[in-house]
């Protein structure tokens, strides 16, 4: 679609501009706000269509349905404090060694991520951490980096383990088959290879012994319930995405069942879940489409396709290696934006609701993972296209 040279111009700068004030938070006004209010103006002012700007909203449908559904379950299983009985599962198993505490806690994110997604790791289990290992007494900064990084390095295990994976990949996909023969060594690679350089980067601070005594935190009936509801739902996503379904309305069932499991025992619980989950991650997600939408108008497409053109003509492993390096640096800058509002921490150790600082992390933590599938991501998109 060609358009003029004013029109995308103006696209071009009220899009960045949005994208900036999303970034800054000017006046402390929510992501959302920015986002959205930039795309109704690119709407108001003619220079996107309003039916392609409805379809671009449409197209999300499958992101918003995971969205939300990956939300209720982690919500969820905060209230009940599934994820504070994790956590002090992993400290009575440590034997009072901070650097065993950091394995155990290393392991769960990874599991936490990998089943559930980066941003439960990031925003639930990570003040749940924080907690204990502040109770127990030992420097909090290994495990807060732990949970910040595993969360960016799992997030490649299966399709459900980043939101982003289904923007990036929209209709194309792969099986859950074709994915793991793609991304299962990169990303193997990637979690051993961030745990050796965190832990050499932490020895100073998990030698010796933890000094604090952590009482013991007993999962209730209803916890127990959300647990068994969690797992149930993290199989039905894996089998969802083994035949090659799409994972929106999956997850928002498994979510729906998981609540409705714990609401036979606690009929409170989803009224809790429904103030608990930051809902403004929507609207936003939605505008971004928009936003993606008008710059695709104004030549976004075109400027991509040149600078791939440009790189073919180099030798191979200088295009895959610049190719990496830049969407690496894309990736870390824009891929959890959208879930940035979903980062209402709570610190249970000063009351109320907090961010910890640890979420801070994981929305400035490397492109580690990006550079080690850079490669993989190359092949993965070449089967897409040619499905």
């Amino acid at each position: 679609m060609q358009i003029p040279h004013v029109s995308a111009v103006l696209i071009w700068t009220i899009s960045l501009a949005s994208i900036l004030c999303m970034l800054l938070r000017p006046r402390r006004i929510g992501e959302a706000y920015w986002v959205c209010g930039g795309a109704i103006l690119l709407v108001l002012t003619r220079l996107i269509q309003l039916p392609q700007a409805g379809h671009a909203i449409c197209e999300g449908l499958d992101v918003y349905l995971f969205l939300t559904g990956m939300m209720i379950l982690a919500e969820l299983a905060r209230e009940e404090g599934v994820f504070d009985w994790v956590a002090d599962v992993a400290i009575h198993h440590a034997s009072n060694s901070p650097g065993r505490l950091f394995v155990l806690i290393y392991l769960v994110g990874t599991l936490v991520t990998a089943f559930l997604s980066n941003d439960a790791t990031a925003v639930v289990l990570t003040p749940a951490v924080l907690a204990v290992v502040r109770n127990a007494k030992v420097d909090p900064k290994p495990y807060l980096l732990a949970c910040a990084f595993i969360a960016n390095a799992a997030s490649f295990v299966f399709p459900i383990s980043n939101p982003a994976n289904l923007v990036v990949f929209d209709q194309h996909m792969p099986p859950l088959g074709i994915w793991l023969r793609i991304f299962l060594l990169p990303s193997t690679a990637s979690i051993l290879l961030t745990f050796l350089c965190l832990r050499w980067v932490s020895r100073k601070e998990l030698r010796g012994e933890m000094r604090g005594e952590v009482k013991r935190v007993l999962l209730s009936t209803e916890g127990k319930l959300a647990f068994v509801g969690l797992v149930i739902a993290a199989a039905a996503l894996v089998s969802s995405s083994a035949l090659g379904l799409s994972l929106g309305a999956p997850t928002c069932c498994a979510a729906a069942f998981a609540m409705a499991v714990v609401a036979w025992r606690d009929r409170s619980i989803p009224l809790k879940v429904a103030k608990g989950v930051s809902w403004s991650v929507l609207p936003l997600v939605a505008g971004l489409f928009v936003i993606v939408e008008a710059l695709q108008n104004a030549g976004l497409l075109r400027l991509g396709l040149t600078g791939l053109r440009a790189l073919a003509e180099t030798t191979t492993w200088f295009a895959k290696g610049t190719g990496s390096l830049v969407v690496a640096l894309l990736a870390n800058g824009m891929n959890n934006f959208a879930h940035r509002s979903d980062e209402r921490c709570r610190d249970p150790a000063r009351g109320g609701n907090k961010r910890c600082g640890a979420c801070d992390l994981n929305w400035s933590r490397s492109g580690s993972q990006s550079l080690s599938d850079g490669f993989a991501r190359d092949d993965s998109l070449a089967h897409c296209s040619s499905a």
